[in-house]
């Protein structure tokens, strides 16, 4: 089973692969180097997957590494959330995959246009499925947060749910009533999430989640260094 870690160096992070004579499929250009007798190949698809990439603008090419040694995966100011899929079909927000286990499949899945339209991803909003047994990498802008959904409902203002289980039904609607409402609160449109499931949702980019631990750790100096008396 291929190791994957996260990695952080000067601010920015990175994926590092671990392989015993084993395979990955990673997200085209995700490359950063390899060291040790690793394989890259990249296999044209089936002509039917051809035309789909065509029609939705995913990656046609999604190349693959076989051997024994380290892979290096592109470096980011965001971050990455490396998790098990338990089996579950997985539903993650258009280029936000980055790598997988051989175990799982990498295909297409389409909102409805009415969702899209109201969404705001435009006419139609195709997302990454991942299915199968493996572990997945996701690139995420920040500290992923797992919420869980026990027939229950999730309206979320913004496109923060990085990934959700298949389980979980999606839509949009307007965050009031009457579209005058709607219009006057500066909400526009929410996203929700219904059912039974998981989601995994990056609120705050790492640059923000930084800047307020910065501010935090100035405060607190301060709160320490005031409260002592001059001798």
């Amino acid at each position: 089973m291929a190791h994957f870690e996260t990695i952080e160096q000067e601010g920015v992070r990175l994926v590092k692969v671990t392989l015993q004579n084993e395979t990955v499929r990673t997200e085209a250009g995700a490359l950063y180097y390899m060291k040790g007798p690793i394989t890259m190949e990249s296999k044209a698809p089936s002509i039917g997957g051809f035309l789909k990439a065509l029609a939705t603008g995913e990656k046609i090419f999604r190349p693959t590494y076989t051997g024994t040694g380290e892979l290096f995966l592109e470096p980011s100011l965001g971050g990455f959330y490396i998790f098990d899929s338990g089996g579950q079909t997985w539903i993650a927000e258009s280029g936000a995959y980055w790598a997988s286990e051989m175990g799982i499949t990498v295909d297409i899945h389409r909102e409805s246009t009415l969702t899209a339209l109201k969404s705001g991803e435009g006419f139609m909003d195709f997302q990454t499925k991942l299915s199968g047994q493996g572990t997945i990498v996701l690139q995420s802008q920040g500290p992923v947060e797992v919420v869980q959904l026990q027939n229950d409902r999730l309206t979320v203002d913004g496109s923060y749910v990085l990934a959700r289980t298949g389980s979980i039904r999606y839509s949009a609607q307007r965050a009031t009533k009457s579209l005058f409402s709607s219009m006057t609160s500066g909400e526009g449109f929410v996203r929700i999430y219904e059912g039974t499931g998981t989601l995994l949702m990056a609120p705050m980019p790492y640059w923000r989640h930084r800047m307020f631990h910065a501010i935090a750790g100035v405060h607190a100096a301060h709160r320490g260094g005031g409260g002592g008396s001059e001798s």
